[in-house]
């Protein structure tokens, strides 16, 4: 087979090449817009598809110089391709670092006893005031009928204070908690 044909087929393949070339001089005509890796490896398809078309004009025009330009050529493509690959590694590591660190949890001060635990103790103390309230108007000595209502309307009123305070607590919580992060295990 003549260089002239090999030429020919060689010219024909680097002209369809363009759907990988065209793109890549895109990335690196975006410049920063891009990562480093990504106009790496840019640079290194650049430098395989022209070495492609050096070499289908050498093949035409000097017979014994496409053979080094071919060789160097390669070895430019090669070295761009394994770095820009080294590059995209230290990135993706990197990055993994960024994410890893804004899923981190911060602990609030405040935050370490439990809000279940919390609610309990609310609950169970305004109980039993409430029962203590109750039991001592009762006990302060006998009076009318009416007594009975007015200890079961502090009693009820000292529930309910404890009560209140049980619920601000947990929407509290319950708001501090939404607004934190899990850490992914």
């Amino acid at each position: 087979m003549s260089q002239a044909v090999v030429a020919l087929g060689l010219a024909a393949v680097t002209a369809s090449g363009c759907v990988w070339y065209v793109p890549a001089l895109a990335d690196l005509r975006a410049r920063a817009d891009r990562p480093v890796s990504r106009r790496t490896a840019a640079a290194a398809c650049l430098s395989g598809w022209s070495t492609a078309g050096i070499v289908a004009v050498l093949l035409l025009v000097a017979e014994a110089w496409w053979i080094p330009s071919a060789a160097a050529g390669a070895a430019l493509t090669a070295a761009l391709r394994v770095r820009a690959a080294v590059q995209r590694r230290r990135e993706m590591r990197e990055a993994a670092r960024h994410w890893a660190e804004l899923s981190r949890q911060v602990p609030r001060p405040g935050a370490a006893r439990p809000s279940r635990t919390v609610v309990a103790v609310l609950l169970g103390a305004g109980l039993a005031a409430g029962s203590a309230t109750a039991i001592l108007r009762v006990a302060a000595g006998p009076g009318y009928g009416m007594d009975w209502l007015a200890a079961a309307a502090v009693s009820a009123a000292v529930v309910g204070l404890f009560l209140t305070l049980a619920i601000a607590h947990t929407r509290t919580a319950g708001r501090g908690a939404a607004g934190r992060t899990r850490r992914p295990q």
